[in-house]
């Protein structure tokens, strides 16, 4: 069984809401980023990084403390205002194609640590660290934990239902996204929430592997001190068909000393290769990679190993989950054997692009010189990244690119 609680959420007030939220602070350029803080004084990136123009100058410690007095500020100037009591929240995003639409709530670290929430990305720990420690100095966290569950159709009922409600927030942003907002603060409507998640066995991570990490990591340290809201980490719960998934592509700067002819000839090993010329090819399904090498764009279908239905294929059940994923096989057959990158999180020689960027972005990398090969691939789909949570497999670094993203300062969980 799952467990949610409601929390005495921080947010803007609502005529404020609209100029306070913000992209992930590493979306914006510098000079988007400049342009922003200085005309925009109810901005959460003055939060997020209050010396931006001395960061570089001044030490982590002393930029934690800064985030922590900037964020006071805005409590003590009324930007912020704070929920009388607990609450869940609905919150739908609407973007040019889609509606993300999901249930604002705390989740327990207890679920996290018995793999009731379920991982499927590794993390690195001095990231987990370095969160936690911006969690124990700031005294709060604005980024929620992006989960999915099964789809449920009571849920969805009361969904419509809810929405049919006056928003607390209705506003746009400057991206073209409409944002709307629920209280949920009905005690009978809360109760049959809580209801309806203990009954689902099972949640599994989308994004935010670091940030649920750090919380149970601060959880263990500062557990003895009794505060009830480090039991929790707040998430953007959201039903698992409404979740969208873009692949991560690679640009490698140099193709490892081969020239291209040998490195076509060693690809033709593991893949059929189809010469596109100038045409904008992309994967079509799984097992399907795209190449651009010299000016062409290329199609490369892997040549999948027979499958038997022996013992030893049984017993290897588990280890095919992750081989067969897409971004594993470009690891295992080119990467790593012909590119001689070992590390994808480290190696300075491979860099990723958003599957949601056009391709161009890849050729015209490509064609400046900087990099030499770019691959793309095909997205994987809910029913991958289940698998692999449920066997405690973990994905290749930069597998996927998913959406929602949560906008900052939208919502504050107090620690």
């Amino acid at each position: 069984m799952s467990k949610i609680i409601p929390f005495k959420a921080v947010r803007p007030t609502p005529d404020k809401v609209a100029l306070v939220t913000c992209r992930n602070y590493d979306d914006y350029s510098p000079a988007e980023l400049a342009a922003w803080l200085n005309f925009n004084p109810y901005s959460f990136l003055h939060v997020i990084n209050p010396a931006y123009i001395h960061a570089q100058k001044i030490t982590l410690d002393k930029r934690f403390k800064g985030v922590a007095h900037k964020y006071q500020d805005f409590k003590n100037d009324g930007i912020f205002m704070t929920e009388e009591k607990p609450v869940f929240f609905l919150y739908e995003i609407q973007t040019k194609s889609q509606f993300f639409t999901g249930i604002v709530a705390g989740t327990s670290i207890e679920d996290y640590k018995n793999n009731i929430i379920k991982k499927h990305e590794d993390t690195l720990q001095y990231r987990v660290e370095l969160f936690k420690d911006y969690l124990h100095q700031t005294g709060f966290n604005t980024e929620p934990v992006l989960i999915t569950y099964p789809d449920n159709q009571e849920i969805n009922n009361w969904i419509l239902k809810k929405k049919k409600e006056q928003p607390v927030y209705n506003y746009s942003t400057t991206n073209k996204e409409k944002h709307q907002l629920w209280k949920i603060d009905n005690e009978k409507e809360i109760n049959w929430l809580q209801t309806q998640f203990e009954q689902i066995p099972e949640l599994y991570i989308a994004d935010g592997h670091h940030r649920s990490a750090s919380a149970e990591l601060l959880y263990d340290e500062d557990k003895h001190l009794g505060n009830e809201n480090l039991n929790y980490f707040m998430s953007f719960l959201i039903a698992e068909s409404n979740v969208k998934i873009y692949e991560f592509n690679r640009i490698i700067r140099d193709l490892n000393g081969l020239s291209k002819e040998d490195f076509l000839e060693k690809l033709s090993e593991h893949f059929i290769i189809k010469d596109k010329e100038q045409e904008l090819w992309k994967p079509q399904s799984k097992f399907e990679f795209g190449m651009y090498l010299d000016g062409k764009f290329y199609a490369l279908f892997y040549k999948q190993p027979t499958v038997t239905s022996s013992a030893v294929e049984m017993l290897n059940e588990k280890k095919n989950i992750l081989s067969n994923l897409d971004a594993q096989i470009l690891y295992d057959k080119v990467l790593q054997p012909l590119l001689g990158i070992e590390d994808l999180r480290n190696d300075e020689r491979i860099e990723y692009i958003p599957g949601k960027q056009s391709i161009l972005t890849i050729k015209e990398l490509i064609d400046e010189g900087e990099f030499e090969v770019g691959f793309m691939l095909y997205p994987s789909d809910i029913s991958e990244i289940k698998a692999l949570a449920d066997n405690n497999l973990i994905m290749p670094p930069k597998s996927t690119y998913i959406e929602p993203k949560f906008r900052s300062g939208l919502m504050v969980y107090e620690l």
